[in-house]
């Protein structure tokens, strides 16, 4: 049986008159990217600085890698790595001082930090801007070095808050492909706030959704996707006409449709032959192009599960 990096038992946090957890109760099994969601205050940023030990609960406990956070977080830190709000990079000084510096503060022994920080610049792409100043570099790249710092003592697991905001698309991509690629070699737990909800479906294993504190989901995507949604069909083709969608909106077994352009998107009552649908469009006159079956996305899970758009 799998062990558990993370044990969360009705972790609770009061601030003054505000709740910030309440009775979090949650399990995150060892070496798993672990995705935490929830809208803006939800209580995730609050969740990783219970589980560092940089706060004290109100009630209840978390335990980190088998030590309880509240009394024994030096053993949490000393195998936990954290990319929170702030990055923790020194940007007047090279990447390289940057990760010698940790290296340093871990005691890891100089030619095993310096084999270490090659291979972490390497593999992120650093290695050749090594010396650069760090303040130079952009957002993304500042934001990897940020990562081969939470990973520069080979934690066994690694708490990431929102990694990929406020990069452009193409830093978000990088980090993403980053993390896919530690998350297979690195044998590190993973546990990661983010909106992004394309890493959601990406990188996740297992889902848990809070909002105002509480727990209101917790599952695999595919789970929390069948949880608030009827099984989809997603059909490609030329000539919706109105009377078509009409036809196919009349039909028994479709619960809605959404068309975009040529491309449409149909909730179906469970157990329905689609096959008959699509005799039913090209009956119409409809030229289908392809047929595929899906469930809703991330994006509309989360809506679902908290109420509507963020806070």
């Amino acid at each position: 049986m799998a062990k558990n990096a993370i044990v969360m038992d009705k972790l609770t946090k009061d601030f003054e008159s505000v709740r910030a957890l309440d009775n979090l109760s949650l399990e995150v099994p060892e070496g798993i990217v672990f995705g935490f969601l929830g809208p803006n205050g939800a209580g995730k940023t609050t969740t990783i600085r219970l589980m560092m030990g940089l706060l004290e609960p109100t009630s209840g406990h978390v335990e980190v890698l088998g030590y309880k956070a509240q009394n024994e977080s030096h053993r949490v830190r000393a195998q936990a790595g954290a990319l929170l709000e702030h990055c923790g990079i020194y940007e007047q000084m090279s990447a390289e001082d940057n990760l010698e510096f940790y290296g340093r503060a871990f005691r890891m022994p100089v030619a095993e930090r310096r084999l270490r920080i090659q291979e972490l610049l390497t593999h992120l792409g650093l290695w050749e801007r090594r010396k650069d100043s760090a303040g130079s570099w952009s957002r993304g790249m500042k934001q990897k070095l940020a990562l081969a710092r939470a990973l520069l003592h080979r934690p066994r697991l690694l708490l990431l808050d929102e990694p990929t905001a406020g990069l452009d698309v193409r830093a978000a991509v990088a980090i993403r492909e980053d993390l896919e690629s530690l998350a297979a070699h690195e044998h590190v737990t993973i546990f990661l706030t983010t909106h992004n909800m394309t890493d959601t479906e990406r990188l996740c294993q297992q889902v848990a959704i809070i909002r105002d504190g509480s727990l209101v989901a917790h599952g695999t995507p595919h789970e929390l996707q069948a949880m608030v949604g009827s099984p989809r069909v997603e059909i490609t083709g030329r000539g919706f006409t109105k009377a078509a969608i009409e036809l196919l909106s009349a039909h028994p077994n479709v619960d809605g449709v959404i068309r975009q352009n040529n491309h449409l998107a149909i909730d179906l009552v469970a157990g329905t032959d689609v096959a008959a649908l699509v005799s039913c469009l090209v009956d119409a006159g409809v030229h289908v192009e392809e047929v595929r079956r899906g469930q809703p996305g991330m994006e509309e899970v989360f809506l679902a599960l908290t109420g509507g758009k963020d806070d």
